[in-house]
């Protein structure tokens, strides 16, 4: 068998493979003769129909299909083979089928035309020296106290109240009942439209801003026991009902009673309470190490983001569509995973224009992620940066530990573990060779690095990508 290479675009190698006049008149007459033996033409038994009949009722075109059938898998695999070729991927028919159908005769070459995707040639010009800026995450004291007054309210008894008007920070309880509002063009005389779901009895509501839809709350401001009040409210735009969305209503609101809510000390007692801590000193101390570390996680992260940034600067890759449409793949499924955790019903979301256009989305961050593994890996490789099995099985260990309810694939696992700790300690190696200045958040522009995000080179467990 001939075969002839030559480089494509995209990481492909063309074949050119010429299959022998011996094979494809071996093939034709094996298939002549099993046809003639399974074929079940009228006025015949089977094995006993004629050749020339056989390629009359059936056609030359269909057996040479046939023939190519056989012929093309078994030429592309040989082909492969015998040119050395580590395929990513399944080789790719250059020529069509009829137009191979139109070509083949019996007992002549027949030439084929493949392509196959390979491993890309990652070709970086440089990745150490880099200068950048990255944001610097402050710890935030406010953070722990914020914490604990959230605690505080969850814990919080709430207490009747006489002798004043509702308040910011009350709960109240009220009957109310809701229309929508007029709208331009409508007849006046009109009855006004009851909202759906829109009104109830010895309803309690959190006098906050963020706990009914704006002006219901702000309209009650003032209100005392048994008083009723005509409240102006506007639905939000967006809003989870597309048909109240962005229009006005107006509801009629009894306030029956004002409670208020009485919280509990910041004592040990509360610190037992909400932790398994002993004391409330602790417990502080816990929560300020743990802001601190978060801190420090996210600033080490933005690092590593303003180099990743620039590295692909300095990077050539010509991506086989084999492995953008893969990683686009396990990115459509984790999309997929999510919404199902939330209750969605993923079968009536995902029609196949929606995971079309998702998958349309996905390819820049698809392209992206690919990019930057590739390029950590190559890194480890020119480097000879490598992660132990002790590390692997420690860390591996410890992802058991909080995900003993799940039904987890442990070598699929060891596999993500292994790409997390490299890329991590590749990352490592990048900040320390390179210079990045620490700037004031906002200093870089949205645009230049994403906050609150790790890099996405899979340097974090997505457990979902390893559960059964």
């Amino acid at each position: 068998m001939k075969v002839t290479q030559e480089k494509l675009p995209a990481s492909q190698i063309g074949l050119e493979i010429e299959i022998t006049p011996e094979i494809t008149k071996q093939k034709y007459d094996q298939v002549i003769k099993k046809l003639t033996t399974t074929a079940n033409i009228p006025g015949f038994r089977k094995g006993k129909v004629p050749r020339q009949i056989l390629l009359q009722r059936l056609g030359i075109s269909r057996i040479k299909a046939t023939v190519l059938e056989e012929i093309i898998p078994d030429g592309i695999e040989q082909a492969v083979k015998q040119a050395a070729i580590t395929a990513i991927g399944q080789p790719r028919l250059l020529t069509s089928f009829e137009d191979l159908i139109s070509k083949y005769e019996p007992g002549k070459p027949l030439t084929i035309s493949i392509s196959v995707d390979v491993a890309p040639e990652i070709n970086i010009t440089q990745y150490t020296g880099f200068q950048v800026q990255a944001e610097e995450i402050k710890y935030d004291p406010t953070r722990v106290d914020q914490l604990l007054d959230q605690e505080r309210q969850k814990m919080a008894t709430l207490v009747p109240v006489e002798g004043r008007e509702a308040r910011f920070g009350d709960v109240a309880i009220v009957d109310f009942k809701g229309v929508l509002g007029k709208v331009e063009g409508e007849d006046e005389s009109s009855e006004p439209k009851p909202i759906p779901g829109g009104d109830a009895t010895d309803f309690q509501v959190e006098l906050q801003e963020d706990k009914f839809i704006p002006g219901f709350i702000s309209g009650m401001i003032g209100m005392n026991p048994g008083e009723t009040r005509e409240v102006a409210a506007q639905f939000p735009d967006p809003y989870g009902n597309n048909e109240l969305a962005g229009k006005a209503a107006l509801f009629t609101v009894t306030l029956k009673e004002i409670k208020q809510k009485e919280l509990p000390e910041l004592d040990d007692d509360f610190a037992q309470e909400v932790s398994d801590f002993e004391t409330m000193g602790e417990l502080r101390s816990s929560l300020e190490e743990r802001y601190q570390k978060e801190a420090a996680d996210q600033t080490k992260i933005n690092q590593q983001e303003a180099l990743l940034r620039e590295l692909l600067k300095h990077v050539e890759i010509d991506l086989p569509e084999t492995l953008v449409e893969k990683e686009i793949d396990m990115m459509v499924t984790q999309s997929a995973m999510r919404l199902s955790e939330q209750g969605i019903d993923v079968k009536k979301l995902l029609t196949q224009q929606v995971i079309s256009e998702l998958r349309e989305r996905s390819r820049p961050d698809a392209i992206e992620r690919i990019k930057r593994f590739l390029c950590l890996e190559e890194i480890s490789k020119r480097e000879s940066i490598t992660v132990t099995k002790e590390e692997i099985e420690v860390r591996l260990t410890e992802l058991l530990e909080q995900y003993t309810d799940e039904e987890i694939d442990q070598d699929r696992l060891r596999l993500v573990v292994a790409d997390e700790l490299l890329s991590g300690k590749v990352l490592n190696w990048l900040v320390e060779n390179s210079s990045v200045e620490l700037v004031t958040v906002g200093s870089v522009s949205a645009t230049q690095q994403t906050e609150s995000e790790p890099p996405s080179t899979e340097t974090t467990i997505d457990i979902e990508a390893v559960n059964l």
